[in-house]
């Protein structure tokens, strides 16, 4: 028999942890599950199943997943299925490998000019922004004719500073050493930062591009919201101010700021991203820039 440690030793019930008393014990009906425990022990319950599969996941990763495998061969509940599926991508990973021969599998399907993962991640912020761009460029057949060159010139500059900034490629670049101007962690997880109206968001939503092929794959999913909306408020406002700007020096830094930049823009995962109307506008005080006071000497 078991040697069990009776001094200090207690019962509760598996399911929550609550420990019982004798009056209690004497109550419960049959098959009830119980754990019984040492001095010093806890349990609560699933919770404490959960955190032991989490110490499983990061002492002994390799055994899960393969454990996960054999499973997974013989299951035939399209639910179970899928949770040991699910558990089998998101631990067959390689996250700290950056270069190519390190992890061929993360480049199938990339064009070979990619070497490493964060060049890629990189690439992909720059071609977003690269079609919002496009996008503003695009309007100038909806800008008044008398208005076109000063758009255009509106346009020119945006490009410029674009350009001087790579794009804001450091976005999706894990080895930005400013952590300011990266959206994910050194490591390369990116969280959601919740719809244009919420502060968080309410799923915990989570993602690492880096990780595995089917990650970086689905990350492409994920989107770079305006909370002030590009379309629908941002560009047409810029128009509009172009063309009425009767002699004021529109603030283009603002536009350029409100389409390119995290002063507007958020990560959200694509189950966040509200495609309703927004109903946020510009900062009227903010359109034109303010003109320099002169004081003239007497």
């Amino acid at each position: 028999l078991p040697q069990l440690p009776l001094a200090g030793s207690r019962l509760c019930l598996y399911e929550d942890g609550t420990e019982l008393t004798e009056s209690y014990f004497r109550a419960l009906p049959p098959q009830t599950e119980l754990v019984l425990l040492g001095p010093g022990e806890s349990w609560r319950g699933c919770a404490s199943d959960i955190e032991r599969l989490l110490a499983a996941f990061c002492s002994q990763q390799g055994a899960v997943v393969e454990a996960a495998r054999r499973l997974l061969t013989d299951e035939r509940a399209p639910h179970r299925q899928k949770l040991l599926a699910d558990l089998i991508h998101n631990l067959s990973e390689n996250i700290l490998a950056e270069d190519k021969e390190d992890d061929k599998k993360w480049f199938e399907g990339l064009e070979s000019r990619f070497k490493n993962k964060s060049s890629y991640l990189r690439h992909s912020c720059e071609s977003r922004m690269r079609g919002y761009m496009r996008e503003v460029s695009g309007f100038i057949s909806n800008v008044h004719p008398a208005a076109q060159d000063a758009y255009r010139g509106i346009i020119d500059l945006m490009a410029d500073k674009l350009k001087s900034v790579k794009y804001n490629g450091c976005y999706f670049d894990r080895r930005e050493e400013e952590e300011a101007e990266r959206l994910c962690t050194a490591e390369g997880w990116f969280s959601c930062q919740g719809p244009f109206d919420r502060d968080d968001c309410p799923c915990k939503h989570s993602i690492n591009p880096y990780s595995n092929r089917e990650s970086r794959i689905l990350f492409s999913t994920w989107n770079l919201d305006h909370i002030i909306e590009k379309k629908r408020a941002v560009v047409p406002e810029l128009a509009e101010a172009v063309k009425t700007r009767d002699g004021r020096e529109v603030n283009w830094e603002y536009f350029y700021q409100l389409l390119f930049t995290l002063d507007n823009l958020k990560l959200v995962h694509i189950a966040c991203h509200k495609k309703t109307n927004h109903n946020l506008s510009c900062d009227k005080t903010r359109i034109y820039r303010k003109r320099k006071k002169t004081h003239e000497i007497s």
